[in-house]
């Protein structure tokens, strides 16, 4: 039995790129040297003038392309991340009660948001456990359903349904966008940050936000309700339109961001980068199956991620010391979510990461596994 400092895997086994996190995630070498390229006449710009603009447009133009967004929806984008944006929807989206789906840690996090707003009623909480996804319930007195199309932290994904013909239905698709099929038809807003399934640094939100939604910003503006200006979605809203943020963003998050999106459009678009993910997430889940020591986590099949996969680890074999040899050569961020607290690998399969990389990883594992037992 040998030790994780000790184990050293075969570079054939290695994979090209061995980065697996969930969020920051592996940016392209393409983009970051499209970056570099660029550097000169971009980063250190004013983000009020034609060539950031200009990359702001791309990026919402891309959106629109890539989601088939109906005449009528807007792209809208502000600082902050997702994390932000639960705050600038308990400001700017609840008229007075929303219900959530809880099943994971930022589901809850969404939830918790919401109800400590003091000038919200409680928010209704539909809850399962880890490892699964409850189901919406249809109410009277909901004005919006916050759902969470991928839990990050489970590795659950859920369908993305509309639970009622009325209350806005608002998504969030942090580490879903890019990777699993959404329509349109179903959701007034769609939200999300760059650093998963768009391989770039985090610090922006971008919503994709219905007729429906958009309205219900402009009615909350034009109420009485204080909502603070860096999380005012009219203010948000006014800004995009005119292809820019309300203060400045991080300049090469959203031109990483535009590569990643270019680069997913012109190999197919979101059939691909779907289609891709799910060839991932096809061979981390039936390696899992195959093997006496692993199994998925999510047991219903149709509720594992097609772009986070969590597998669990037997009790006898300390999932801690696979992440740390696989992290000594070079392949990193397998390590679970800190707060499921389970014996578990978690491996991020967004559309930047090659299916040929994840099946090397499950060889590396494999590797490690016979090495310390």
């Amino acid at each position: 039995m040998g030790t994780e400092q000790e184990i050293v895997i075969p570079p054939e086994l290695r994979p090209a790129d061995g980065r697996f996190g969930s969020g920051p995630s592996k940016v392209r070498p393409e983009a970051v040297a499209a970056l570099a390229r660029a550097a000169a006449g971009y980063l250190g710009t004013s983000h009020r003038q034609a060539g950031v603009r200009g990359m702001v447009g791309r990026l919402r133009a891309g959106l629109r392309e890539l989601f088939e967004l109906p005449d009528g929806y807007e792209i809208v984008l502000g600082n902050g991340g997702s994390t932000a944006f639960w705050d600038a929807m308990v400001f700017g989206l609840i008229e007075r009660r929303s219900q959530h789906l809880v099943f994971g840690e930022f589901s809850a996090k969404c939830a918790a948001a919401a109800a400590a707003a003091p000038h919200l009623a409680d928010p209704r909480i539909v809850e399962s456990e880890p490892g699964s996804h409850p189901l919406p319930e249809p109410q009277e007195d909901i004005d919006l359903y916050a759902l969470t199309h991928n839990e990050t932290s489970t590795g659950v994904q859920m369908e993305v349904r509309r639970p009622s013909p009325s209350g806005l239905v608002a998504v969030d698709a942090t580490s879903a966008a890019a990777g699993l099929r959404v329509d349109a038809k179903d959701f007034d807003v769609y939200y999300f940050a760059p650093q998963k399934g768009f391989a770039s640094d985090g610090g922006l939100w971008i919503a994709l936000c219905s007729p429906a939604a958009l309205e219900r910003i402009e009615e909350i503006a034009a109420s009485e309700r204080y909502v603070p200006p860096s999380l005012d979605l009219k203010i948000a809203l006014d800004n995009s339109v005119k292809e820019q943020t309300y203060n400045t963003p991080a300049l090469a998050t959203v031109f990483l961001m535009v590569e990643q999106l270019e680069w997913i459009l012109a190999n197919g678009g979101l059939a691909w980068s779907t289609a891709r993910c799910g060839r991932s997430a096809d061979i981390l889940y039936s390696w899992a199956e195959r093997s006496d020591v692993l199994s998925p986590f999510v047991k219903d099949a149709e509720q594992r991620s097609r772009v986070v996969g969590t597998i669990d680890v037997a009790e006898r074999i300390d999932a801690k010391a696979i992440s740390r040899a696989l992290r000594s050569n070079g392949i990193v961020d397998t390590e679970p979510y800190r707060k499921l607290g389970r014996n578990q690998l978690r491996v991020a399969m967004y559309p930047a990461i090659e299916s040929e990389d994840v099946a090397q990883l499950t060889r590396c594992v494999d590797f490690v596994i016979d090495a310390l037992t």
